[in-house]
């Protein structure tokens, strides 16, 4: 497809168009821009702000054909914006003498000078119909649209014929141009990294991407305001399918129109959600029950410290908080694979840790985080009526008044590094979890009793443990409260191929049971160690019976 059927594409808002017309004319423009601010780096920068202003300005090009010409005003307007935001530092007189000299060095002068040569040398051997038109063209930066002018031709022959003369020039002044353009190339192919905003629903935005260049996870987004100036940065924070990005708006976004530019930044978004956005977050995103009303059933996993401790409400919301180095992500995964099927609609929130040397690959420049749950071989957490949102966590532990920022959750699962140190998986701080079914006695009451009686019982052991100067509690007591944590540990389906152990599921009927009896004491005679990593009370008895 020539260029100017893409330019008519694009011009009706054909986001696939335009990222061919940005990957034909990139090196073009590149080109453009650097013969201009003279800088490799502002140049990129140059290109970037042109090829976004050019999508926004497509549809009043009216002469498909003067597009190469259009493109490179464009680049133009933009590359003289930049070099007049330039300001000459200040610095004292007496050390004026210190400071490198922006004039070019005699050698590269010299260079400059055989370059430029050449090419007229090029330009001059060229046939008479073609020498006009690229003299015009490469050498004083005329439009296509001013070289027709200057001739009297169309537009169209004035494209053509430029053709024929770059054809002409190939051999000679063009290969040494593409060779420098490649040697210094873009660090990316940035031309995919342009998408168009969709749909804004409070700090909520929706753009579409080439679905084969969707822009990672946790990275930042860009959206053009032309009208009034500006830009808005967006969190990426889902990728629900066929092109489709939403984000978190960083801060309150003002009416933007459908079709803005959305540009893909690839970096890294640091900043932890605010309280107040997520008090607007959450019930923007939650689901809810076909009624419009949250239901007071469980949504069962099978994850027994999660049934038990924090049981998941149909229609809620659920956040998972987790430090670097706690299986956040693990544990992420195995809730998928577990409801995902599930007939009832959950919102997940991931709070993700910013990058930290506890995970070392977090802190290298290209990390993607998307690539890396591909490559562990995780989805990226929306599957069925299971919808998974991934923001920006805090570096170190959680706090409560960290954790306060998470109220509008109806479920909080905590992870602490802490309680994978302790070879306690998954590592869920009962002390900290807690889900407002039980919080507000929405369930029976004697299941609300059981969660506050294991609550209690393993925090009195981790004072214990952590402040044996207070004196040592009732022996027995401490003897259920170790149960009771290594009751917790469980098999997961995910982790299969590091544990060697087949994943584990335990109905939340079972989990409730085998909580009550231990801390009533059923299972006084049976060792801690035999609780540990296992399943159901009665798998627990098979295996003490068997060994």
């Amino acid at each position: 497809m020539d260029h100017e059927q893409l330019v008519r594409r694009a011009g009706g808002g054909d986001v696939k168009a335009f990222v061919e017309l940005t990957r034909r004319f990139q090196q073009f423009a590149f080109g453009s821009a650097l013969a201009l601010v003279r800088d490799f780096q502002h140049a990129e920068d140059v290109v970037q702000e042109a090829f976004v202003a050019a999508w926004s300005a497509l549809p009043t090009l009216t002469e498909p054909a003067a597009f190469p010409g259009w493109l490179r005003g464009i680049v133009r307007h933009h590359a003289f914006r930049l070099l007049r935001r330039k300001r000459l530092k200040s610095v004292p007189l007496m050390e004026a003498e210190a400071l490198p000299d922006e004039e070019p060095l005699p050698d590269h002068i010299l260079e400059q000078r055989r370059q430029a040569a050449a090419a007229l040398a090029a330009i001059s051997e060229l046939p008479d119909k073609l020498r006009e038109p690229a003299t015009l063209f490469f050498v004083h930066e005329c439009s296509h649209q001013d070289v027709a002018t200057f001739l009297g031709l169309s537009v169209v022959t004035v494209n053509n014929r430029l053709h024929a003369a770059r054809t002409h020039l190939k051999q000679r002044m063009l290969a040494m141009a593409t060779d420098t353009l490649h040697a210094n190339a873009l660090p990316d192919d940035f031309a995919n990294r342009i998408g168009r905003l969709i749909e804004t629903r409070g700090d909520v935005v929706d753009a579409l991407f080439d679905p084969a260049a969707l822009p990672d996870l946790m990275t930042e987004l860009t959206v053009s305001d032309e009208a009034r100036k500006g830009r808005l940065t967006v969190h990426v924070m889902q990728r629900p399918g066929g092109g489709i990005v939403r984000g978190l708006a960083l801060s309150a976004p003002e009416q933007l129109p459908r079709g803005a530019i959305v540009l893909s930044s690839r970096r890294r978004t640091l900043e932890p959600v605010e309280q107040v956005q997520f008090d607007r977050l959450v019930p923007l995103l939650a689901a809810a029950t076909t009624d419009g009303r949250q239901s007071d059933d469980v949504v069962e996993t099978g994850i027994k410290v999660i049934d038990v401790m924090c049981p998941i409400r149909a229609g809620g919301s659920v956040a998972i908080a987790s430090e670097n180095g706690a299986g956040g992500t693990v544990v992420m995964e195995e809730i998928v694979r577990r409801i995902g099927k599930c007939p009832h609609p959950v919102t997940m929130f991931m709070l993700i840790p910013p990058p930290s040397e506890l995970w070392p690959p977090s802190l290298e420049e290209n990390y993607s985080f998307s690539e890396d749950l591909r490559k562990e071989g995780y989805s990226e957490g929306t599957a069925g009526n299971l919808q998974t949102f991934f923001l920006t966590g805090i570096k170190g532990p959680w706090t409560p008044e960290t954790l306060a920022t998470l109220a509008p959750v109806d479920t909080l699962i905590v992870l602490a590094r802490d309680m994978i140190v302790r070879k306690n998986y998954p590592g869920v701080d009962v002390r900290t979890t807690r889900s407002k079914l039980l919080d507000d006695v929405r369930l029976p009451v004697d299941v609300v009793a059981i969660a506050r009686e294991v609550r209690d019982a393993i925090a009195l052991r981790r004072v214990a443990m952590d402040h044996p100067e207070a004196g040592t509690p009732d022996p027995i007591l401490m003897e259920r409260a170790r149960k009771l944590q290594s009751f917790f540990s469980q098999p997961f389906y995910v982790a299969e191929p590091y544990t060697k152990r087949p994943g584990s599921y335990v109905s939340r009927a079972d989990a409730l049971r085998g909580c009550r009896e231990i801390l009533d004491g059923v299972h006084d005679d049976l060792p801690a160690d035999a609780f540990y990593f296992t399943g159901s009370i009665e798998e627990i008895r098979r295996a003490v019976g068997a060994a």
